[in-house]
């Protein structure tokens, strides 16, 4: 067979795949591919008189890389028949059977179609290179897809690298024997306290491969999302990683609606061990192991309350610190309750710009009304809320 030479190919194949963190697999395969579409646009200058080539027209070509004699061959799988409608997958038995005396009809032969220099030309040249570096591309797209696939979920150790617009481009790897990859971490994704200088590092939670053709990073990762807050608690206390104390539920308001309330996070706890305390287990002595959580989230505010398959204990628990009086459940078809409050512990409960209701209410699942205990008339409200029921349940 012949063979199309590329002097240094070896060279070139080493040096791709450091600079694009690829195996040399992979570029060889993107270099195959890259190659029989410049073949294609030989051929296809070749056949002047057809302009329009079906898109499985060359289908039964292939090239073939030669790293050891550092060039290639073209490959064509042709079928035997007796008159020839199409030179490109057919051949003549009366050809053939010059070479292969017993060559029927319908079997197939692999022919060697290798063009030499002058025939391959300047345009199939410039077609290869340029479907190369979109291969290349594609390569890179996949191995970060099938890498980072599984990972999705979990946390990852980044190292901040630059901004672009309001995004940070991080670097994460999947594992420390694997390349570093960028990865963005969006405006929305940051905390209000973190300092992205170059060559930082941080815990970040990675929320999204992002599939499809797209520029930039594909990885989206966030410093927000509540699952970095679930990570840091279950690699702090050990009674989480041991399924002893389980968390339930987890509300967080990373980027507060307005600048003068910080970040803030309420985590429901339980455990069906009698002695074990699950908050205190999560607090840790002389609150050790929350406070390792709060450092690196830079001193976001976290409650960590207990929760409770009573409704009316839980709600009371998800307004902590702020003291409750009564929970009155008003409509449980609707999920709305009444929680009754000292006057002077009203603020308190509803929290600044109203961040420790809110909080609770994602976190129960309630929509929590805070009232004054002292002024609350339990009739008339009693008798507002069987209004409010008989209408909404009348045909």
């Amino acid at each position: 067979m012949s063979t199309y030479r590329l002097p240094g190919l070896r060279a070139m194949i080493n040096e791709i795949s450091q600079e694009r963190n690829l195996p040399k697999n992979a570029v060889r395969e993107a270099l195959e591919e890259a190659l029989l579409k410049g073949y294609e646009r030989y051929r296809r200058s070749l056949r002047l008189d057809e302009t329009h080539f079906e898109e499985d027209h060359f289908i039964n070509f292939e090239v073939e890389l030669d790293v050891e004699e550092e060039g290639f061959r073209v490959l064509a799988t042709k079928t035997i028949v007796e008159e020839i409608d199409n030179s490109d997958q057919q051949i003549a038995l009366a050809d053939v059977i010059e070479v292969v005396e017993d060559a029927q009809l319908g079997d197939t032969v692999v022919l060697d179609v290798t063009p030499d220099h002058q025939e391959f030309g300047r345009m199939a040249a410039i077609q290869t290179k340029q479907v190369l570096s979109q291969k290349l591309r594609d390569q890179q797209r996949r191995i970060i897809q099938e890498e980072f696939h599984e990972l999705e979920g979990t946390v990852l150790l980044a190292r901040a690298l630059r901004f672009e617009r309001r995004s940070v481009i991080m670097a994460v790897r999947s594992d420390i024997a694997q390349p570093e990859v960028e990865a963005e971490l969006p405006k929305r994704e940051q905390l209000p306290n973190d300092n992205y200088r170059a060559n930082s590092t941080f815990k970040v939670y990675l929320k999204r491969v992002k599939d499809g053709p797209q520029r930039g990073p594909q990885l989206e990762v966030s410093r927000a999302d509540a699952g970095l807050v679930v990570y840091l608690f279950a690699n702090e206390v050990p009674e989480i990683e041991d399924e002893i104390v389980r968390i339930v539920a987890i509300a967080r308001e990373a980027n507060p609606p307005h600048h003068k309330v910080g970040p803030r996070t309420k985590i429901a706890v339980d455990t069906l061990e009698r002695d074990v305390d699950p908050v205190g287990a999560c607090i840790g002595a002389r609150g050790s192991r929350i406070q390792a959580v709060v450092n690196e989230l830079r001193g976001e505010k976290i409650d960590v309350i207990r929760w409770s398959p009573d409704p009316a204990t839980y709600i009371a628990n998800s307004l902590s610190p702020a003291p409750v009086d009564e929970v009155r459940l008003i409509n449980t078809e609707s999920r709305i309750v009444h929680v009754l409050v000292a006057t002077d512990k009203v603020s308190q409960a509803i929290g600044k710009e109203g961040q420790n209701v809110r909080l609770a209410t994602r976190l129960t699942g309630w929509k929590i009304e805070v009232r004054d205990s002292s002024n609350y008339d339990h009739d008339e409200e009693d008798r507002q809320a069987m209004a409010v029921m008989e209408a909404t349940s009348a045909p």
